[in-house]
């Protein structure tokens, strides 16, 4: 056995392929081979030999599936017709027997040119494609096309109305009939496109059920406020936005199902501009060893009357105590500001408190002048000798 095909490999009918699904005609075949060895019979009157297969064994027989879509191929095989399901109450195992129409697919021998059992499967298509795919007779999309009833039965029990699968037939044909694509069953590609749009238009259903207008007392949800919050928006910034979203999509009347949604996304926009356009950068860092303010940081420097000689003096000052304590900041030009501002009120301080020292200096220099002066005049007084 080669490295790169350490075990047995599957091997499908490329018609049956065709006809019912790849990923179906794969699950089918694991579970003939597993049948042909596990299988026995149940029931007396039924020729077919049944499997008890739990949930568990799902990852290991399938590793290329999860466990959802495993089911789901289940189902479908269900749908068509091919397998038979009988569930076991109270437990995670179901009994499967595959409906060949009364040839059990376990006692079928493998042909000399075959290294194991190829299912033969009772085919859900009309008698038209199945002579199609039994010759191999892949063919594109004929211009009149219509589904068989078998496969608007099919469709419909998944609750789908008839009126629905009929709307979807031209846009089918058209798809198809531009690509000029060939096929084995155009019925099977149909009832897989009824499905997938029948899901699309619950969705979408579910959507216009919930949308309304936008109310004036409508505020945003918890967790919108959460979310926006989580990636550092400002609450005040959010809001202060409030009014102004209510306004705009109530003047509008526009019907809309996820206002949440629209609303975090609108903060998000708005919130990016903001900070843009004052080159906000929220990122903490350390200092760079080259840091200086910016010029906006001198120019509100400017207006609280300070000198700016006077603080760029105080740059390296600054930039060697942060840079020593490793601390991170997201605005060094704040930090700056701050520093700037209690440094020169504390130079303003000290400098009027020299000045009255002097002043005081002066006053008491004065004092002592003038009573030398009065001394003098008094020695110095010859008005007596007159």
């Amino acid at each position: 056995m080669s490295k790169l095909v350490p075990e047995q490999p599957l091997v499908i009918s490329p018609t049956l392929a065709a006809t019912i699904g790849l990923g179906e005609a794969v699950m089918l075949q694991v579970l003939a081979e597993l049948i042909r060895h596990r299988g026995q019979q149940r029931h007396s009157d039924s020729g077919l030999r049944w499997l008890c297969l739990e949930e568990r064994e799902l990852p290991r027989l399938f590793p290329f599936w999860g466990i959802k879509e495993s089911l789901e191929y289940r189902k479908s095989l269900q749908n068509l017709g091919v397998l038979k399901l009988e569930h076991i109450v109270d437990a995670q195992s179901v009994w499967i027997a595959i409906d060949d129409g009364g040839e059990a697919i376990a006692q079928a021998k493998p042909s000399p040119t075959e290294t194991t059992d190829t299912p033969k499967v009772k085919s859900p298509l009309p008698v038209s494609e199945r002579q199609g795919a039994g010759s191999n007779a892949a063919k594109p999309i004929p211009d009149d096309w219509q589904p068989e009833e078998n496969w608007i039965r099919l469709a419909r029990q998944h609750a789908i109305p008839e009126d629905f699968i009929r709307s979807l037939i031209p846009e089918f044909v058209n798809y198809w009939r531009d690509r000029r694509q060939a096929r084995f069953s155009w019925g099977n590609a149909f009832y897989k496109h009824v499905l997938k749009e029948w899901r699309h238009e619950q969705t979408r259903k579910g959507a216009r059920e919930l949308a309304s207008t936008m109310s004036p007392q409508w505020l945003p949800s918890a967790d919108a406020l959460e979310i926006l919050g989580n990636v550092g928006i400002s609450h005040s910034f959010i809001e202060d936005a409030i009014p102004e979203f209510v306004l705009y999509w109530r003047e509008r009347g526009v019907v809309h199902g996820a206002w949440n949604t629209k609303f975090i996304e609108h903060i998000r926009r708005q919130w990016a501009k903001y900070t843009a356009s004052f080159g906000l950068d929220d990122t903490p860092r350390r200092i760079a060893d080259g840091w200086q303010p910016s010029a906006d940081c001198f120019e509100i420097l400017q207006l609280a009357e300070i000198d700016e000689a006077y603080a760029r003096s105080k740059v390296p000052e600054f930039v060697l105590y942060w840079k020593d304590s490793e601390q991170v900041k997201a605005s060094w030009n704040t930090v700056f500001l701050q520093f700037i501002k209690q440094d020169w009120a504390r130079r303003l301080k000290q400098g009027g408190h020299d000045e009255k020292l002097y002043g005081e200096d002066q006053t008491i220099a004065g004092t002592q002048q003038q009573k030398i002066r009065e001394r003098f005049e008094r020695i110095a007084d010859r008005s007596w000798a007159d």
